[in-house]
Parts: structure tokens; C-alpha cells; sequence
């Protein structure tokens, strides 16, 4: 049987604290979820590989057991496997700790009829006797109902603000809050809003995708936003100041004097608010665009001649 090493599946070492633990897993779950991998098998296979090492490592109890059982395991290979090998020390596991585990999908079609490696049930629950066909042992695990999936729209100055929708679920009234500088794709989940199975021990959530709204002033990269910014011939040439309307307001734009057509201006923090964030923004850039006068009267269109003579005899 292989070894499962629960640290290097989380990129952690073994003295990694039970805080960096959990922010790792949910970095990890978010990144292989099926929902995100959309049919991959291998990330489904890392995704389950995820799901067993926190439930061990997230666990003080499991977790000491674990690493007392990783120092013997070179015993156990010495063996060369169960035979001759005490595994009464380890056996009790799950009777001890008593403790549930529960992930975000449905547990009956993203693991099948077995949700951990037999290495996971060696240790932590009951294991099939060898050479006889049997299912695996799953009082450890928490068998949920069906997830619910829905969308939300808003607007990009929403999910600048952050806004809330009220709707029903269920006969019930739910106010859900977004929190400014949502991205795009987001997925809120609530729990226990989902199905609720005649064979299921808990519900199912309900996962809400945020779907975010083109917008006809401004682009969204990350956190930063990008618009334009047009100005007149004159202002470019000798420089002044401009109106912008942003969603912090309007503010004044500086142009420098000879501000050339295309030109970037960077406005720092004045971007989306990085989401969970407080008081953290990304930039705006503003894209100069030049306007040319237009129906030039007889004596506007001298003035520029003697302009160009000017530049031309300079």
C-alpha cells in the first residue's frame, strides 16, 4: 500500500500551524473544485487527494495519530505490508475521534461508492478484509443532499459599491450580501440551502455564480479599471485640467502640456476595492483620446498655417 504523505499533498511542511492549514485547503478546493475543473479527472482525483489530507491534518487528534504512524511506516514496509505488522495501534482511529467531514458538491457523484484511499481507512475506519470483495466503511463521512446552482447580475459600479439581493428559496426570504470588488464568476455558497434527500444525513448548498455586467465607461483587468478620457486639441497642446467621472465621484484630471494621443494616465487606488480587503484598491488608467476641432472657420484655419509655418521654420 502507498504511503500518503498529508503534508506534501497541501505543500506544507509538518510543522505548518492549523491557520495555514485551512487557508491552504480553501485555496487548493477552490482552485481543483468540479465546478472550476469542469470534467478533469485529474483535478477531481487531486481534489479528492485535498479533501483526505485536510480531514487528517485539520483534525489535532487525527493529525497526531498521523504523524506517529508516518514514523512507523518504514517498519510496516520492512514487512512488506500488513503481515507482521501491529496495525491495532491505528485501527480504533475513527472510533476515537468521532468526527465528520463535509466539502462543497455532492458527495455520491464526486466520489463514487468509496470517498477515501484505503490508506485513509487502514488508519481511520474499517477496511476490507484481504481477498474478500467488500464496500468501504463510511461512518466517518457525512453524506450530503444534492447542491442547488443559481446566477446573480449586477452591475460593475455594484460590485464596486457591493450591493445585497432579496429573494425567495424554498418559501423563504433570503437577503444575500456581495461585498465590494466581486469578480466576475464569484461563487457565493450558502449552506444547507440545498436539497434536502430522503438518504441524505445533511442538505446540500446553494452555490450563487456572480455574473458582472459589461460596462460602457469602464474595463475591469484584475483590480484595476480601464477607461477613456477624451480631451480637446488645445488641452493636449498646452496642458490643463479635466473632468472624470469615476465611481468614487468626479474628480480633476491633470494634462500635461503636449500629452500625446494614447497616453496612459495612472490614478492610483482609484480601481476596484480588492475583495475582503478594507481600504485596498487598484488603479484606474485612462486612456487619452484627442478630439480635432471640427468645421474650422476661414480664420482658425489661418492661424493653424501660421502654426505650421512657424513649427516648419523652426
Amino acid at each position: 500500500m502507498e504511503y500518503k504523505d498529508y503534508y506534501k499533498i497541501l505543500g506544507l511542511e509538518k510543522n505548518a500551524s492549523a491557520d495555514a492549514i485551512k487557508k491552504t485547503f480553501r485555496k487548493l478546493a477552490m482552485k481543483y473544485h468540479p465546478d472550476r475543473t469542469k470534467g478533469d479527472k485529474n483535478a477531481e482525483e487531486k481534489f479528492k487527494e485535498i479533501n483526505e489530507a485536510y480531514e487528517v491534518l485539520s483534525d489535532l487528534e487525527k493529525r497526531k495519530r498521523y504523524d506517529k504512524v508516518g514514523s512507523s511506516w518504514q517498519q510496516y514496509q520492512q514487512y512488506g505490508g500488513e503481515q507482521g505488522f501491529d496495525w491495532s495501534r491505528f485501527s480504533d482511529m475513527g472510533r476515537q475521534t468521532g468526527r465528520t467531514y463535509t466539502f462543497d458538491g455532492d458527495f455520491r457523484d464526486l466520489f463514487g461508492e468509496g470517498g477515501y484511499s484505503d490508506f485513509f481507512e487502514m488508519l481511520f475506519g474499517q477496511r476490507s478484509r484481504p481477498g474478500r470483495k467488500g464496500s468501504r466503511s463510511k461512518r466517518n463521512i457525512q453524506v450530503k443532499g444534492a447542491d442547488y446552482k443559481a446566477e446573480i447580475e449586477i452591475s460593475l459600479e455594484e460590485a464596486y459599491k457591493g450591493t445585497q439581493r432579496i429573494f425567495r428559496h424554498n418559501n423563504q426570504s433570503i437577503k444575500l450580501k456581495i461585498k465590494p470588488g466581486i469578480e466576475d464568476g464569484h461563487i457565493l455558497k450558502l449552506e444547507g440551502k440545498g436539497e434536502s434527500a430522503r438518504n441524505a444525513e445533511m442538505p446540500g448548498d446553494l452555490l450563487i455564480t456572480i455574473k458582472i455586467k459589461d460596462d460602457p465607461v469602464f474595463k475591469r483587468k484584475g483590480n484595476d479599471l480601464y477607461a477613456d478620457l477624451n480631451i480637446d486639441l488645445f488641452n493636449a497642446l498646452l496642458g490643463g485640467k479635466v473632468q472624470f467621472k469615476s465611481f468614487k465621484g468626479i474628480c480633476k484630471i491633470d494634462i500635461p502640456s503636449g500629452t500625446q494621443n494614447g497616453k496612459l494616465l495612472r490614478l492610483q487606488k482609484m480601481g476596484m476595492p480588492v475583495y475582503a480587503k478594507s481600504g485596498e484598491y487598484g488603479d484606474l488608467f485612462l486612456k487619452i483620446n484627442i478630439e480635432l476641432p471640427e468645421k474650422l472657420t476661414d480664420k482658425e484655419k489661418n492661424l493653424f498655417r501660421q502654426l505650421q509655418e512657424l513649427r516648419v521654420n523652426n
